[in-house]
C-alpha cells in the first residue's frame, strides 16, 4: 500500500481536478482499492473511466489490475491490508472462523509428530533454553517461555525491554537449546540472527509462518505456523496451538521431574497467594 500512497502523495499537486477526487478516494480508502475495478473506482469518485486508468498510468500502475496485485501481494507480506472491510459483522465473524480453523487444519496436517518428539526431548534434556522474539515474534516467544518455565528451568526470554540480543548469543553451548520465533513483518536483521543461532553450538529451532521457510536452512527444526486472513491482521490461533502443544509435549517427555516442578509451582502460588482462587 505504502507504494501507492507514496505515488499519490508526491503527483497530487500535479493531478488534474478529475484525477486529484479519485487519488482523494484512495487517500480515505487505503485498504478498500484492492477491491475495486477501474469502473467502481470511477463510480465512487464520479469520473469517467478513462479518467481512473489515466490516474493509474501517471501513478506508475498499468491499471486497476496492477494495483490490485500490489496491494495483495503486500497484504501476503504481512502489510495490514484489509481483503474484505465490505463485509457484515457477522459475515467478518464467519470468515475469521473459517481462515483459523483453516490454519489449525494446515498446521495439524503438516506436523511431523517425530519432528514434535524430538524438538520436545531437545528442550526437555538442554542444560538451558532461550526462547527469541522480535515484533511479532515476541508475544509468541513471551508465551512460549512462560509454558515452559511450568515444566523446566533455566527458561530465558530474549531481548529483555531496552536490550539487544547480541549479548544472549554469547556462551552458548552444546546441550542449549534456542527457539526463535519468526513472524513477518521480521526485523530487517532476522537473516544475520539465525544465522548467529544456527552458528553457534546450541539446536536452533524455528517457529514462523510459512514466509519463514526460507531462513530455515542451518536449523536443527522448522516447525511452520499458517498465520494468512483476509483481514487487516495476521492470526496466530495456530501459533498459540503450537505452543501449547510443544509445552504440553516437553512437559511430558520430563515425566516425573516435569510432575514434580508443576507441584512445586503451584505450592509457591498458593503460599503467595498469587492466582485467584488459590
Amino acid at each position: 500500500m505504502s507504494r501507492l500512497l507514496d505515488a499519490v502523495d508526491a503527483s497530487y499537486a500535479d493531478l488534474a481536478p478529475q484525477e486529484q477526487r479519485v487519488a482523494d478516494l484512495i487517500r480515505s480508502r487505503p485498504g478498500e482499492i484492492a477491491l475495486y475495478s477501474s469502473a467502481e473506482l470511477a463510480r465512487l469518485s464520479g469520473v469517467s473511466k478513462a479518467t481512473v486508468s489515466r490516474l493509474f498510468r501517471r501513478l506508475g500502475f498499468t491499471g486497476s489490475q496492477e494495483v490490485r496485485d500490489v496491494l495483495r501481494a503486500q497484504r501476503g507480506a504481512g502489510v495490514p491490508v484489509d481483503l474484505s472491510p465490505r463485509i457484515g459483522a457477522d459475515e467478518r465473524l464467519s470468515t475469521q472462523y473459517r481462515a483459523d480453523v483453516e490454519n489449525l487444519t494446515r498446521l495439524y496436517e503438516s506436523l511431523d509428530p517425530e519432528v514434535l518428539t524430538r524438538v520436545a526431548e531437545l528442550i526437555a534434556r538442554a542444560r538451558r533454553v532461550l526462547v527469541l522474539g522480535r515484533r511479532s515474534g515476541y508475544p509468541v516467544a513471551l508465551h512460549l517461555r512462560q509454558q515452559l518455565a511450568q515444566a523446566r528451568d533455566d527458561v530465558r526470554l530474549a531481548p529483555a525491554p531496552g536490550q539487544s540480543i547480541g549479548e544472549e548469543l554469547e556462551g552458548l553451548e552444546a546441550g542449549d537449546v534456542v527457539l526463535l520465533a519468526g513472524f513477518q513483518r521480521r526485523v530487517s536483521g532476522f537473516p544475520e540472527l539465525v544465522g548467529q543461532v544456527a552458528a553457534s553450538p546450541a539446536a536452533g529451532i524455528l517457529l514462523g509462518d510459512p514466509s519463514a521457510r526460507r531462513h530455515a536452512g542451518g536449523m536443527d527444526a522448522f516447525l511452520e505456523c499458517p498465520t494468512a486472513t483476509p483481514g487487516a491482521f495476521d492470526s496466530y490461533a495456530a501459533a498459540t496451538s503450537l505452543v501449547g502443544l510443544l509445552a504440553g509435549a516437553v512437559l511430558a517427555a520430563l515425566g516425573t521431574e516435569g510432575a514434580a516442578r508443576v507441584a512445586a509451582i503451584r505450592d509457591r502460588y498458593a503460599a503467595l497467594g498469587e492466582l485467584e482462587g488459590g
